[in-house]
């Protein structure tokens, strides 16, 4: 709700004005966008908003192009930094993370960015942790984007913003459920 509250208060969405400013400067905008989710890995940027804004601003295509490649960027700055850590990290984080939680994790906030540091931390092969990173950040910039481009310049704030917002605890619901029904006697597990 953080992102909300100035629009709430004053009736526009963050950064609004900003889009209008820079109506001709699409390039700078994706470029922007794509770098501020760059230092999400390290800094608290909420990446579902801004992609979301990327789509809204420059289209479905670009947004999901621009939040894509700012998402998977970070990914392997956050993966670096885990492996630069790794000799002072290891016994904190025993065992790498599966490929399954770098993708599903993309889009819960702060779980993303501690599965892309321990999977650098811990030695997860470089080759699966880009395969998780492509996957999850794929389907999470089409999503956002997406839903921007779609919903936003109709004027549709609610659906367009609901969507990346209610996105994170749905999916860290339905992960821990996933994770208590493995855990069940009888499993399998």
């Amino acid at each position: 709700m953080v992102p909300v509250i100035p629009f709430l208060l004053i009736g526009e969405l963050p950064g609004e004005a900003w889009l209008r400013a820079s109506s001709e400067h699409g390039l700078v905008f994706g470029l922007t966008g794509a770098l501020l989710l760059v230092s999400d890995i390290v800094l608290p940027i909420p990446s579902s908003i801004l992609g979301t804004l990327l789509g809204a601003r420059l289209g479905a295509v670009a947004g999901v192009a621009w939040t894509f490649v700012g998402l998977m960027l970070g990914n392997l700055l956050g993966y670096g930094l885990g492996r630069l850590g790794r000799g002072h990290t290891q016994a904190q984080v025993p065992t790498a993370p599966a490929v399954s939680l770098v993708v599903v994790s993309r889009a819960i906030p702060v779980l993303s960015e501690a599965a892309t540091l321990a999977a650098g931390a811990t030695g997860m092969p470089i080759g699966a942790f880009i395969a998780g990173s492509i996957t999850g950040n794929g389907l999470y910039a089409v999503l956002l984007a997406g839903s921007g481009a779609a919903l936003l310049p109709a004027g549709w704030l609610g659906p367009g913003l609901f969507i990346p917002l209610a996105l994170p605890p749905l999916l860290w619901f339905g992960w821990r459920q996933w994770e208590g029904r493995r855990d069940r006697p009888g499993s399998g597990r």
